[in-house]
C-alpha cells in the first residue's frame, strides 16, 4: 500500500483500497455459501443413510420407536485391530442388528489412519490462513472471520439419536470422549492376537489376501518372500517395530502412543484397557469373548454364542497361502524389545480376560456356562407398609 501511495494519486489509491474491500467481501460471501452448501450435504447424507436403515428394519421388522430410554441410548465402540478376527466378530453384529433392534456403523477412515485429526475428533473449520493474511493487511484487525465449530465423530456418536442404540466400528485407535465434555461415554470393547501371529497373518495377508474378498489385489501381489525368508534377509515388512500397534491402539491419540517401544505407551495402553474397556477378549478364544457380551449386553448381542457356533460366518476371514513360521524366525523376533513390550501388553491383556471369565463362567461336561446371578439384596429400610 506503501507503493500505491507513492505511485497513484489520491483518488485512485481510494479507488484501489474500494475494489479489495469488495474483494474481501466477496470471498466472504463465497465461503458462506460453500459452508452452507456443505452443511446441506452432510444433513442429505445424514437423512439418506436413516432412511436407508430405516427400510431394512421395515423388511426386517417393524422399528421401534426411538424413545432412548436408559437402555437404547447405549453406544458401543469396537476399535478394531487389523488381522484379529474382527471381521468374523463383526458380522455377527451386522447379523444381529435388525432382530436385535440397533444400529451398526462402520468408521471408514481415510487410507485406514488409526489417528483421527483433531479436526475430525472435534472440527473447528477456519478459512485459509492465506486469506486471513491478505484480509487483515487490508483491514488492519477491523473485522474478525468467524469460526464455524463442527462436532464431528464426537457428536455424530453422542448425539446422533436416530442411530442409537449404535455398534461403532473400525480401524481407529482410542479416542477419549471425556476430553470434549461428553458426560456419558460409549462402550469400549476390543480383541487381541499374539503378536507375532498377528504380524504373520497380515504379511501374507497383503501377498494372498484372503477368502472373505479373493479377487481383490492385494499391495504386495506378487511378492512370494515367504516370513520366514523375509526376517532372514531383514526385511522391513517383517521388522520388529511392525510388532507395534496393538499398544499404540489401545493408547491412544497421544504422539507418544506411536513412538515404537515407548514404555509409557505401554503403560497407557493398560490403563485403558481396565479402567476405559468394558471388556477385552483375545483372537485364540473368541467364542467366550462373544459369550461373555452376550450374557452382560444382551441388547445387543441376545443370539450372537449360538450364531457364532452353528453360522457360517463364524470363522469368514481366513489369510490365503499363510505359512507358520519356523522356530527360529520365532526366536528371532522375540529378541527384539519391541516384541517383549507387545507381549506385556497381549498376556496382561489375556490373564485380564481370563480373570473376567472365572468369575462369569462354570464348565461342565466340557461346555461353558455363565453363572446365575450371584448377589441379592437383603435388609433394606425402612419397611414397607
Amino acid at each position: 500500500m506503501g507503493l500505491l501511495r507513492i505511485m497513484l494519486p489520491p483518488k485512485l489509491q481510494l479507488l484501489a483500497v474500494l475494489v479489495f474491500g469488495v474483494a474481501v467481501l466477496f470471498l466472504e460471501n463465497q465461503i458462506q455459501k460453500l459452508e452452507e452448501s456443505r452443511g446441506k450435504l452432510e444433513r442429505a447424507i445424514a437423512r439418506h443413510e436413516v432412511r436407508e436403515i430405516e427400510q431394512r428394519h421395515t423388511v426386517d421388522g417393524p422399528r421401534q420407536d426411538v424413545t432412548l430410554d436408559e437402555e437404547d441410548d447405549v453406544v458401543i465402540i469396537y476399535n478394531r485391530v487389523p488381522k484379529t478376527a474382527s471381521t468374523s466378530f463383526t458380522n455377527i453384529a451386522y447379523d444381529l442388528c435388525a432382530k436385535n433392534k440397533y444400529h451398526v456403523l462402520h468408521i471408514n477412515t481415510t487410507k485406514n489412519n488409526p489417528v483421527m485429526s483433531l479436526q475430525d475428533q472435534f472440527q473447528m473449520e477456519f478459512v485459509p490462513a492465506a486469506l486471513l493474511s491478505f484480509a487483515a493487511s487490508l483491514t488492519a484487525g477491523s473485522w474478525e472471520l468467524p469460526l464455524f465449530p463442527q462436532v464431528r465423530f464426537v457428536k455424530n456418536v453422542t448425539s446422533w439419536k436416530e442411530m442409537k442404540p449404535g455398534f461403532y466400528h473400525g480401524h481407529i485407535s482410542y479416542l477419549d470422549f471425556a476430553k470434549f465434555g461428553v458426560k456419558k461415554k460409549p462402550i469400549y470393547i476390543n480383541v487381541i492376537r499374539d503378536p507375532i501371529e498377528r504380524l504373520v497373518s497380515y504379511y501374507y495377508f497383503l501377498r494372498f489376501g484372503d477368502d472373505y474378498r479373493p479377487g481383490l489385489r492385494r499391495r504386495k501381489q506378487g511378492d512370494k518372500k515367504t516370513f520366514d525368508e523375509c526376517v532372514a534377509a531383514g526385511g522391513s515388512d517383517c521388522a520388529p517395530e511392525k510388532l507395534w500397534l496393538q499398544i499404540p491402539f489401545f493408547c491412544g491419540h497421544s504422539s507418544e502412543c506411536w513412538n515404537v517401544g515407548s514404555r509409557w505407551a505401554l503403560e497407557q495402553a493398560r490403563y485403558n484397557l481396565i479402567n476405559e474397556y468394558f471388556l477385552v477378549g483375545v483372537t485364540e478364544e473368541l467364542e467366550d469373548f462373544i459369550m461373555l457380551l452376550e450374557a452382560a449386553l444382551p441388547r445387543f448381542f441376545r443370539g450372537a454364542t449360538e450364531l457364532y457356533r452353528t453360522g457360517k460366518k463364524s470363522h469368514l476371514r481366513k489369510t490365503t497361502e499363510k505359512k507358520l513360521p519356523t522356530k527360529e524366525t520365532i526366536a528371532k523376533l522375540q529378541q527384539s524389545e519391541i516384541w517383549k513390550m507387545e507381549n506385556e501388553f497381549y498376556e496382561f491383556a489375556l490373564e485380564q480376560f481370563q480373570f473376567v471369565r472365572a468369575h462369569a463362567v462354570r464348565e461342565k461336561d466340557g461346555e461353558l456356562y455363565i453363572l446365575a446371578q450371584n448377589f441379592f439384596y437383603e435388609k433394606i429400610y425402612p419397611k414397607s407398609n
